[in-house]
């Protein structure tokens, strides 16, 4: 069997595995334990076939994406917010797509924003559809060996269809012949079928994409074992800014090593020394400069590509530049002039209506007519966010479509994109500005919908901070990598911060300054609430505390009702922990009306 049987075949074994797995684990919710394990399994796999397989893959990069993927898993341990985990989903599954980069040739640490997405968009085909390549065209079946334990599979499978129909005659004159015998055949053999397919659905779409998924990541592509090619990631030593045409592309794929080895395909035999020359008369001739022009029927060396070269910059997906597009496409001085400075014109006037809010404080928006707080902020939060999301995007492109070999453009870009960044950073102070009277003394508090835009406006700043750094200094090959990091630990610490808690805190403690407290919305927080929902319950008005109180108390019986070991959290388990030792603090409902009585939590045991 050749390497890439062994490989698919190892890829087969590793998905079925997968796929139990997964559907031992996963069926169990709400999801705990079991999706760390699952992660962690499947993360297991793809490293030990890289190891086994494809071991020029692995590096430190490569291991640090793992790695934040089991972190992103372990959340599932610590926390309980939905949404959270959510992005702690996606996260993980962006990831994946960063994965399988190295297959390709592409390192993933000067590689673009288009190699992410690309790489993310390719993850998802291939998990879909490469399990029919890996079974059709990487594994040759034919090349098994039948030995020993081949011809034993295939004796016990023809034992059983040989024995199964035997076993049901005689199984069925058993029964007829006795009653106990059959209750207990029957008993025996009992099972429901949709239970079992919903078993064996699981298990197989989970293994599907599984292999296709690993077959992506892990065998080499078609068109380079078809040209007998080594596809191997960059080496660390990043492209200059400057070389953006198909010629330096192609060099610099030739010196770095996107495609490191060109297979021998003919086995002819030397052609003849030049004019017929016998070796001797070869080795005494000048060297150039002093020897002969060469003829005009001979192309010299450099006149163009050779076909190594041309092999390399068809295949060179690490330095995907423009040059692939029309000028009617690309960006000279004159349209970066038109459309960036048109853009700096509008950004500053809106700066200019926004600097004596800045400076002004709260008596500026009090005393401004026609202006009410609660317009000023809730109208223009979510409009700024979305406006510094725009940009980045905006000037990314910009700066991939500019025309590299004209002079003067790409200084220009920086310029205006200096000064868009500047004036941007006014307006993302003027949007947390307005988050922070929303949600201050004077505002309405906390909710996870001003919380995580919060969170994405200073990842925004510090990955605007890593742009004017790396692209505007003539190195965008590092910008995707640290952005992609910027994101990664902008999300951990958000995981750590304990967004839930923090916002019950919060509105508890504007409850205590005489802001209206939402029990309601706040009760019904995830259980990463609920400790801090127990220590400020006691301060709560009557009706809040009633509220709240019901509320949490039914949560309590949720919890009680979760003893699967898949399903553990330290989340739930803490809340858990909490409302069984405050019980008598949840059952002090005198002062509240019969419908908050928890004893029966919202009504009746039937109820719910």
């Amino acid at each position: 069997m050749n390497r890439t049987t062994n490989t698919g075949l190892e890829i087969l074994a590793s998905a079925a595995a997968v796929g139990l797995a997964g559907n031992f684990l996963l069926r169990q919710t709400p999801w705990g334990l079991n999706a760390f394990l699952f992660v962690t399994i499947f993360v297991a796999a793809f490293a030990v076939i890289m190891l086994r397989r494809r071991r020029e893959l692995l590096s430190w990069r490569t291991a640090s994406v793992m790695g934040a993927m089991i972190f992103f898993s372990s959340m599932y341990l610590v926390r309980d917010a939905v949404e959270l985990l959510i992005y702690d989903t996606l996260a993980i599954i962006v990831l994946m797509g960063v994965l399988i980069l190295p297959n390709f040739g592409v390192n993933q640490r000067i590689a673009g924003v288009i190699h992410y997405v690309g790489g993310l968009l390719w993850a998802g085909i291939g998990s879909f559809f490469s399990g029919f390549v890996l079974l059709g065209a990487d594994i040759e079946w034919g090349s098994m060996p039948s030995g020993r334990l081949s011809k034993s599979i295939f004796g016990v499978l023809r034992g059983v269809a040989i024995a199964l129909p035997l076993v049901l005659v005689f199984g069925g004159l058993f029964m007829a012949a006795d009653a106990a015998y059959e209750n207990f055949a029957d008993r025996l053999i009992t099972f429901d079928l949709d239970i079992v397919l919903s078993h064996v659905l699981l298990t197989s779409v989970l293994a599907w994409l599984t292999a296709g998924y690993l077959r992506t990541a892990l065998v080499a592509p078609f068109a380079a074992r078809a040209a007998g090619l080594s596809i191997t990631p960059r080496q660390e030593a990043e492209p200059a800014a400057s070389s953006s045409s198909a010629s330096s592309a192609a060099s610099a794929a030739v010196s770095g090593g996107v495609v490191t080895k060109l297979a021998d395909d003919t086995e002819s035999e030397p052609g003849p020394l030049p004019d017929n020359a016998s070796a001797f008369e070869h080795l005494n001739r000048s060297d150039p400069p002093n020897s002969a022009a060469p003829s005009d029927d001979v192309r010299p060396e450099a006149e163009g590509p050779t076909v190594a070269e041309e092999q390399t910059r068809q295949r060179d997906w690490q330095n995907f530049d423009n040059s692939v597009m029309g000028t009617v496409f690309t960006l000279g001085r004159v349209e970066t002039l038109v459309v960036l400075g048109l853009l700096d014109a509008l950004f500053l006037s809106f700066v200019i209506f926004q600097v004596p809010y800045l400076f002004g404080g709260m008596e500026l928006v009090q005393t401004t007519p026609d202006l009410k707080l609660a317009d000023f902020a809730r109208r223009g939060f979510g409009e700024l966010v979305t406006v510094s999301f725009l940009v980045l995007p905006l000037l990314l492109a910009t700066h991939w479509l500019i025309r590299r070999d004209e002079r003067g453009a790409m200084p220009l870009f920086k310029w205006l994109a200096g000064i868009q960044i500047v004036l941007l950073g006014v307006i993302m102070v003027s949007a947390m500005q307005r988050l922070l009277l929303l949600t201050g003394e004077l505002g309405y508090g906390w909710t996870t919908v001003r919380f995580y835009p919060m969170v994405v406006m200073f990842w925004l700043a510090s990955v605007f901070v890593w742009f004017a750094w790396t692209v505007l200094r003539g190195r965008r090959g590092s910008f995707a990598w640290g952005a992609l990091w910027l994101a990664i630990f902008a999300l951990g610490a958000t995981n750590l911060w304990n967004p839930h808690a923090f916002i019950a805190e919060r509105n508890i403690e504007l409850m205590k300054q005489g802001r209206d407290f939402d029990a309601h919305y706040n009760a019904n927080l995830s259980d990463d609430a609920i400790p801090a929902l127990i220590k400020g319950l006691p301060s709560m008005s009557t009706g809040d505390r009633c509220s709240a109180g019901s509320a949490i108390h039914y949560r309590y019986r949720e919890l009680g009702q979760i003893t699967d070991l898949r399903s553990f959290s330290l989340s739930r388990r803490t809340a858990f922990y909490e409302l069984r030792a405050n019980d008598a603090l949840l059952h002090d409902t005198a002062d509240c009306s019969p419908a908050y009585s928890n004893d029966t939590a919202f009504g009746s045991e039937e109820d719910h």
